[in-house]
């Protein structure tokens, strides 16, 4: 009965204005929420209008309008729970139109279902509440009533309503009103449904006497239908970039746009179209896409063009909402325009032997987009350059080609040259049809007054070497370019490096000044050179070269190394060295060598051929080390040669060099006498000195055991030793004199035992070391190395023997001493026992002069920093006196022991 109600009201607002043939602004029809196919939602009557006239459309495809003015469902349609709208439209017979929407909405009220044993039980009441649906943006007049909450309460109770939430007293406050009594739902303004899709509020029933609720709070939702208020805007960029000369139908861009309207609806089905530029370009209606009508859109003529697009809701019906904006396309370039030059041909003038000149610029046209590479030329000289005379090359900013001559001309050659220039871009050209552009360029040449010129440019004589001077090598002559004449030409030297030539000033002969060389440093590979200038009246002047070769005449003999040549022995074996002769001349004057011994040689070496230029020099025989010169004989293929001698050095080698032996000292036996006689006066002396100072004390026999080291004592420390008593002095003395009348070498005075050597010493040959006395009141010190003897006795000194004059000074004191007749008698005996031993050491053989035998020593720390004395140890020099040098240490440490502490 309410749908009925509803219905006829809509019907009667149908007929109401029929007379001006326009359709009601909206149809709303409550109706299942599935509608079958076939369902009649509604009927349309027209009873003022032209009824056949009258053509009624459905903008959605599930419904139609029958014969009967009826909206009839074509096909299922759900409702869903915001509804369901679409719009009728109505045309005349004059082409007026107007729309009607129809709202579809379906009945949300809940059904009870019976219980599952099929009996109806009493149950807690519930709402009866209506569909909700307002239209968004609706008309005044306000309030508007859109129907009751009915709560089954009511039956039993006396009630009334409140509401309260979101549209009531919450924002958007006071949207929404509810009767207190009846219940009536009223809305008091309009909605924008982009703002508030639906609206959730509650409604509750209360008892009028006990003010208790009656029935649970309900939710009522208020679903706000759309309604086609939003224009389309939009969303994407409208700036597109096309390739000039593109075919028709290329894209050129998509045009986006968007609705704020209830999408899937017609308010937000959009349709793109252009409203200028139709003649270039298309849009597709319903996705925007903008493409090409033709295939001549020329950048050169225009490149940019300006286009109006148009975007309409409701699929472009006349009742929807449209906007618009302006896309821009521009135009990319292509190489489609080749350079052109301004003039169709260029005359130029050049002087003759100019050159590195710019002669003339080629300014050009290019329609393409300047700065790019379609637009910077290149130019190319594609006819008469074949001499090379021309370079052609581009101005970076002016574009224009720039021609240069680079090869000076001669007048007399070239009086004219006809030039072909192209020019062309960097980038190829797109358009087939297209072609690169030349123009003709015409050179013309013109006379200058130049200097003569030689008969060529250089010239080349062969002359031998050792050539006697004052020959004539050849003429070398100049002539005047533009009368070909020779006359009044003088000839000079510019450069002639070892004033080999000279040159007659008239007529250019060249001869020879000096003697010519072919080894010299000014000949590069036989080749020597000599710069003249031609000088005519006017005084200008014309450059030329002359060429020697030089040939080769053999005046050189093969040269043998003048430095020395190093042997190095070897072990069991005969070395051999190679000996490599060089001769400057060339061949046939120089090798292959022939090597022989020179007729006079000691027969020491041999000589074998090794190559062409070396030959190998051996051993017959073992050599010592030494310096020989050795004769040789070397000569050239011509038999060119003479003796000439080699410096062969044989010596002991380490890494290919000599390495020199440690120096060794021999003296002859007169020498070695000479140097013993004042050592042993020397310590005799000592010991006399000694014995004085002791005659005092009593006499005691010293018996020498086998552990006391001669007359030392025994110590364990490094100091100069303990003191003895001067009494064992006197006792050792007499062993000796025994010693001496047997004719005992061990017993002698160099012996170590009897002396009481405090370190390690050879005695035999010539040299002594660090004889030491000790005695408990003095100390005896001997330096050989200065050449003196000193002693030293308690506090006084006694005196000095110089060893190389034998005089012995003394003080008067010291000697009195000597007046004891023991004294002179252990003087005498000393005396004859040093005859025999100088005897001795006089009769014996070449390199061994003295008893080189092994003899015990007290040793009493590291050996000696002036190493051994022994006889053998210095055999290979014999006059050397550096010996000397080395007696310093050992007398030296003889006087650190004997010091008086």
């Amino acid at each position: 009965m309410r749908f009925t109600a509803i219905l006829s009201t809509c019907l009667l607002s149908v007929l109401l204005l029929a007379e001006s043939c326009f359709l009601p602004h909206s149809l709303q029809v409550s109706v299942p929420q599935n509608i079958p196919a076939g369902y009649v939602v509604s009927k349309v009557d027209f009873d003022n209008c032209d009824t056949k006239s009258l053509r009624l459309t459905s903008s959605d495809g599930d419904f139609a309008v029958g014969s009967e003015r009826t909206i009839v469902a074509l096909a299922p349609v759900t409702v869903a729970h915001g509804g369901h709208t679409f719009s009728i439209w109505a045309e005349d017979a004059s082409g007026q139109r107007s729309e009607m929407e129809v709202h579809l909405v379906h009945n949300t009220m809940q059904k009870r279902s019976l219980p599952k044993d099929g009996f109806l039980r009493r149950s807690k009441r519930r709402w009866s509440p209506p569909p909700f649906n307002v239209i968004e943006n609706d008309v005044p007049p306000f309030p508007k009533e859109l129907d009751r909450v009915v709560s089954d309460s009511e039956a039993v109770h006396n009630v009334y309503y409140t509401i309260t939430g979101p549209g009531v007293d919450a924002h958007p406050v006071g949207l929404f009103s509810v009767d207190r009594n009846s219940g009536m739902l009223s809305v008091h303004r309009a909605i924008d449904r982009e703002e508030f899709p639906e609206i959730v509020f509650e409604a509750r029933v209360y008892d009028r006497h006990t003010n208790a609720q009656t029935d649970l709070p309900l939710p009522i939702t208020v679903e706000i239908i759309d309604a086609n208020d939003n224009k389309p805007t939009f969303t994407g960029p409208l700036q597109f970039t096309l390739l000039e000369q593109s075919k028709a139908g290329t894209v050129v861009g998509k045009v986006t746009a968007t609705d704020r309207d209830k999408e899937n609806t017609p308010h937000t089905k959009i349709r793109y179209s252009l409203l200028s530029g139709t003649d270039m370009f298309a849009i597709s209606p319903q996705e925007g896409v903008i493409t090409t009508k033709t295939s001549n859109l020329d950048r050169e003529v225009k490149d940019k063009y300006l286009v109006t697009v148009q975007i309409k809701d409701m699929d472009g019906q006349a009742n929807g909402l449209s906007n618009s904006a302006t896309a821009t396309i521009t135009l990319g370039d292509i190489n489609d325009n080749p350079p052109t030059f301004q003039k169709q041909s260029y005359n130029v003038d050049v002087e003759e032997n100019t050159k590195e000149s710019l002669i003339l610029r080629i300014p050009v046209e290019d329609r393409d987009l300047v700065n790019t590479p379609n637009w910077y030329s290149q130019f190319v000289i594609t006819k008469g350059n074949e001499n090379g005379h021309f370079r052609i090359e581009t101005d970076p900013k002016t574009n224009e080609g720039l021609l240069y001559v680079v090869k000076p001309f001669d007048y007399e050659k070239d009086k004219n040259l006809h030039l072909e220039i192209m020019a062309r871009n960097q980038a190829e050209l797109s358009d087939p049809k297209a072609s690169w552009v030349s123009i003709p360029v015409e050179v013309s040449v013109k006379d200058v007054d130049e200097g003569p010129e030689f008969t060529a440019p250089s010239i080349r004589f062969i002359v031998k070497e050792n050539t006697p001077n004052g020959t004539l090598i050849g003429s070398y002559t100049a002539v005047d370019p533009e009368t070909k004449d020779g006359k009044g030409i003088t000839y000079y030297k510019v450069s002639d490096p070892a004033s080999w030539v000279n040159v007659d000033r008239n007529s250019g002969e060249l001869r020879v000044a000096n003697t010519i060389d072919r080894e010299s440093q000014f000949v590069q590979d036989g080749i020597y050179n000599i710069i003249m200038n031609a000088v005519d009246a006017s005084s200008k002047t014309g450059t030329g070269t002359v060429i020697l070769q030089v040939e080769d005449a053999n005046d050189n003999i093969p040269q043998l190394p003048t430095s020395e040549l190093l042997l190095c022995e070897k072990e069991g074996e005969l070395s051999s060295v190679l000996v490599v002769a060089e001769d400057k001349d060339q061949s046939p004057f120089a090798g292959p060598f022939s090597f022989e011994m020179a007729e006079e040689h000691d027969g020491k070496w041999t000589l074998e051929r090794f190559n062409d230029t070396t030959a190998r020099l051996e051993q017959t025989a073992e050599l010592p080390t030494g310096i020989y010169k050795v004769p040789l004989v070397v000569k050239d293929l011509q038999g060119s040669g003479r003796e000439q001698e080699v410096t062969v050095r044989v010596c002991q080698c380490r890494n290919g060099a000599c390495f020199a032996k440690p120096s060794s000292i021999s003296l002859g036996p007169l020498a070695i006498l000479t140097m013993l006689l004042p050592l042993a006066l020397l310590l005799l002396l000592c010991l006399l000195l000694a014995f004085f100072c002791v005659t005092k004390n009593e006499m005691r026999q010293f018996d020498n055991t086998g552990d006391m080291g001669g007359i030392l004592l025994k110590s364990n420390t490094e100091a100069p030793g303990e003191e003895v008593d001067s009494n064992l002095i006197i006792g050792s003395m007499a062993g000796m004199e025994q010693e001496a009348g047997q004719g005992s070498v061990k017993g002698s005075l160099l012996n170590a035992e009897f002396m009481g050597n405090k370190s390690a010493s050879t005695i035999g040959g010539f040299n002594m070391q660090e004889n030491v006395l000790h005695q408990s009141s003095g100390v005896l010190q001997a330096d050989v190395q200065n050449g003196y003897y000193s002693g030293m006795y308690g506090g006084g000194q006694f005196g000095t023997m110089q060893l190389g004059g034998g005089q012995f000074a003394h003080s008067s004191a010291s000697f009195d001493h000597l007046q004891d007749s023991s004294v002179n008698q252990t003087w005498q005996t000393n005396g004859r026992y040093l005859q025999q031993k100088l005897a001795y050491l006089g009769a014996a053989e070449e390199g061994c002069y003295a008893d080189d035998i092994l003899h015990m020593y007290g040793f009493e720390g590291v050996g000696s920093v002036a190493g051994s004395v022994g006889c053998c140890s210095d055999q290979d020099n014999h006059d050397d006196l550096d010996f000397l040098n080395t007696l310093g240490p050992k007398f030296k440490a003889l006087a650190h022991v004997c010091t008086n502490k």
